[in-house]
């Protein structure tokens, strides 16, 4: 048994100078500090001054793409694309994109995401690597049709969901189209009917760019949400990322479907210039998930820094000051995107996954601890995290922890 002792603290409660025990890989109990010695714990973690949390789930990423870094920067987006990211991307070899995805997902784990959800070509690779390190992971193969693209063929993806379903405890494959607009109608409705009989999730790039609603529009008359509704994609089980061009419309739409929205703010803006009205989109009542996008363009995997950034681009759009308490965004990186994904997580109760954080809050920027929830939206950043827990195994911590 392993105890983290700490102030816990989820999106629903907080418990001052708790212990949470895990057995296996779960949460058993959560009991106050001062009765943890009679559970007889093999290792305790944590203290008085600490923090324990559930870990933050990166509802969608490239991790891969550690290996862009910093190339391209001030290029618009789609020279970006063309001169750099894709030609680069062409050339991809498994062993490079095994050593580049262990590089962005130790990086994620670090940072406190215990989960990721990844859209990436050579998804054997990044999922055979995610298993190994320890990270929980949704994983598709990037599929495409209406683009000639060598790592993205559709036969694959569906080849991948098939190895890889039901075979780890840590991995779920998923089914992953890369865009409406380079994903063709008839292809999305052979993805969806596979969804349907196997109650898959489909992670897909949504209204990313102007381009795409445009290419869309021209080719079905249709936008965006209206091409996924026509394949029958639109339910509980989608997850459509950025939304930065979806109409109102569109976004009612996907709350009616029970769909959800993954809000990925820093790649939005530092791409598009622009982004969602998050407050306004949560009063619709679709759900939506938090996801860190790639190492490029955003710059470091850091789910704190994306949930800070969420919260000020909220007031900047909505004209008003405290839009959405963090309390609310703190819920959107942690159960929003476990509900999203399908698993027990996110919470920290008795019976969820032991996927938690153990965050060092005695530094300064932490007091005082009179509201947990706004310290950790806009105080707290990556390298607070003193220990990361997936599955109820310790896969990172820093010395002397």
């Amino acid at each position: 048994m392993i105890a983290l002792i700490g102030d816990v603290i989820d999106a629903e409660r907080i418990l001052r100078n708790h212990a949470v025990l895990v057995e296996g890989n779960t949460i058993s109990a959560v009991v106050p500090a001062e009765k943890v010695r009679e559970f007889g714990p093999d290792e305790v973690y944590g203290e008085d001054g600490f923090f324990v949390i559930p870990g933050l789930i990166n509802a969608h990423t490239h991790v891969a793409m550690a290996r862009f870094r910093g190339l391209g920067e001030d290029m618009p987006t789609e020279e970006w694309l063309e001169k750099i990211i894709w030609p680069m991307e062409r050339e991809w070899t498994a062993s490079e994109i095994r050593e580049w995805a262990r590089i962005g997902i130790i990086e994620a784990l670090m940072n406190g995401s215990t989960t990721i959800n990844d859209h990436y070509f050579f998804a054997d690779e990044i999922a055979k690597e995610a298993e190994r390190v320890g990270i929980r992971a949704f994983i598709g193969q990037t599929v495409i049709d209406l683009v000639d693209f060598p790592h993205a063929e559709p036969e694959e993806g569906f080849k991948f969901f098939r190895r890889w379903r039901g075979k780890s405890e840590l991995i779920t494959p998923t089914l992953a189209p890369h865009a409406t607009n380079t994903v063709s109608l008839r292809l999305m409705m052979e993805i969806t009917e596979l969804s349907e009989e196997e109650n898959a999730r489909i992670h897909i790039h949504l209204a990313q760019s102007r381009a795409e609603v445009k290419e869309v529009k021209s080719r079905y008359g249709l936008k965006p949400v209206e091409y996924l509704k026509r394949a029958g994609a639109l339910n509980d089980r989608l997850l459509g990322v950025h939304g930065v061009y979806l109409t109102d419309e569109e976004i009612r739409m996907l709350a009616s479907a029970g769909s959800t929205l993954v809000h990925c703010p820093t790649s939005n803006v530092k791409l598009e210039g622009r982004t969602i009205n998050l407050s306004g989109v949560l009063q619709t009542g679709v759900k939506v998930a938090l996801g860190n996008d790639s190492p490029n363009p955003v710059g470091i995997m850091d789910m704190f820094l994306e949930m800070r950034t969420s919260a000020l681009f909220a007031n900047l759009l909505e004209g008003k000051a405290h839009s959405i308490p963090a309390r609310k965004i703190f819920e959107i990186a942690t159960v929003g995107g476990a509900r999203a994904l399908g698993i027990r997580a996110g919470l920290v109760r008795e019976g969820y996954l032991a996927d938690l954080l153990l965050i060092d809050a005695r530094k300064p920027w932490f007091g005082p601890k009179a509201d947990p929830y706004s310290l950790l939206v806009y105080s707290a950043r990556g390298s607070d995290v003193a220990m990361t827990m997936v599955n109820g195994k310790i896969v990172w911590k820093k010395e002397g922890r």
